[in-house]
């Protein structure tokens, strides 16, 4: 044995050091703008999709069709507007902050969470960029749990450079243990 025996004290709750006094880092800015711009080019192509049904010249729609256009642009105006502004507040709401041990996602604006992942149960990190995430200058970074299949969370909306910096740092630092 090394003279360490086992040990299980009970802990203070009060004295834990707290996750809401953690300095926590947005998410870019651009990443708001873009899920805006997409969800309005979204609902401009369902407007012209359904108006495009509505006025084609080659085949005359039902009356009921025809007094349903009203209310089906109405019900697109009014999805559009809940997904704009849940976007337009949530968004702002993603933060992350990185620490020497663990890093930690907060996000949600009805459904709050805090996500805290240590840095020594990283399995793999992934850096995904898709097609506007290209565009964009952006990319989401995804961490792994040791033992999970999925991903633990994803942090969306960082710039390139800074997520290829924060893998780096999980990759160098998953393997050192607890001080």
């Amino acid at each position: 044995m090394d003279g360490s025996a086992f040990c299980n004290g009970q802990l203070d709750t009060a004295a834990l050091p707290s996750l809401d006094n953690l300095y926590y880092e947005p998410v870019s800015p651009a990443y708001r703008k873009m899920n805006l711009i997409i969800t309005t080019l979204i609902f401009s192509i369902l407007l012209l999709v359904v108006s495009a049904i509505r006025f084609q010249p080659f085949a005359e729609l039902p009356e009921g069709l025809q007094q349903a256009y009203p209310f089906i642009c109405a019900g697109l105006l009014f999805f559009w507007t809940w997904i704009f502004f849940y976007h337009w507040f949530a968004d702002r709401r993603i933060k992350f902050a990185l620490r020497e041990q663990d890093i930690s996602l907060s996000e949600g604006l009805i459904f709050r969470s805090v996500t805290c992942q240590p840095v020594l149960r990283v399995q793999h990190i992934e850096i995904k960029r898709g097609p506007v995430d290209r565009m964009a200058g952006l990319a989401k970074l995804q961490v792994f749990s040791a033992g999970g299949v999925a991903h633990t969370f994803e942090i969306p909306g960082l710039p390139v450079e800074q997520a290829q910096k924060i893998r780096r740092f999980i990759l160098e630092h998953k393997d050192v243990g607890a001080r």
